[in-house]
């Protein structure tokens, strides 16, 4: 699904129905996120589909390092000689050397569509979610640029999540600050560590005026994207 020019979006209904998105500026390939499933079928079929091949691709970038954005990372990796990047925080659970924190607000009462995330909820508070590990090649921070990106570091939901402007298209890539699945809001309310941090972060996304906001699980944003924003920053932090 092609959500802007050169920008799409993959993803089927695994790891809560996660999204990855496929950068294509003309000269090289981005990859944001590497989906839930080990083998990279979906990353690999869509690059097919571009009339590229998996050497063009260069630079793959993490919004943060939970399992279902890193199932394909180790095989793109092994195919592609891509470049990794993360933020510093979260560069040793992407290699495998440390567990991802979970939220201790997991296992408090229902919201909207808990059911269907639940399941989901178990496996990370358990530390049933590993990944196939995979070296971080280069730490990110705020303001760095990578292929046609800008990077946003965007604390809340992880202490080391990134977000991802592409300006001159007017793409933004809010990663799990953002979820339309299984109902539109500012993330999983179970899984976001720091509220502060997270209304803050979602706070600066939306002055950005984005067109089109792909987000880590659920369909993308294409219409009233900044608008929709907006309307989630005072939701963060209210009762579950």
């Amino acid at each position: 699904m092609e959500i802007a020019d050169g920008v799409y979006s993959m993803g089927n209904e695994k790891g809560g129905h996660v999204r990855a998105f496929l950068l294509d500026d003309d000269t090289d390939l981005t990859l944001i996120d590497t989906l839930f499933e080990t083998d990279a079928r979906l990353v690999l079929e869509q690059i097919g589909r571009t009339n590229r091949t998996v050497a063009d691709l260069k630079h793959i970038l993490l919004t943060h390092a939970h399992r279902s954005h890193l199932g394909g990372l180790a095989e793109l990796k092994r195919l592609s000689g891509a470049t990794v990047y993360s933020h510093e925080w979260e560069a040793d659970i992407v290699a495998g050397e440390r567990k991802a924190q979970a939220s201790a607000r997991q296992l408090l009462r229902p919201y909207p569509g808990y059911l269907e995330v639940y399941p989901l909820q178990i496996a990370f508070a358990l530390g049933l979610d590993d990944h196939p590990p995979c070296p971080v090649d280069r730490l990110l921070e705020d303001g760095d640029r990578v292929g046609p990106v800008q990077v946003l570091h965007t604390p809340g939901h992880s202490p080391g999540h990134l977000a991802f402007y592409w300006q001159e298209r007017r793409v933004l890539f809010a990663g799990d600050a953002v979820c339309t699945w299984p109902s539109f809001g500012a993330g999983w309310p179970a899984l976001n560590l720091n509220l502060v941090q997270h209304r803050a972060s979602l706070s600066r996304m939306a002055k950005l005026d984005a067109q089109a906001v792909g987000v880590g699980h659920g369909n993308p944003l294409t219409r009233g994207a900044s608008a929709r924003l907006h309307s989630l920053v005072e939701t963060i932090g209210q009762p579950l």
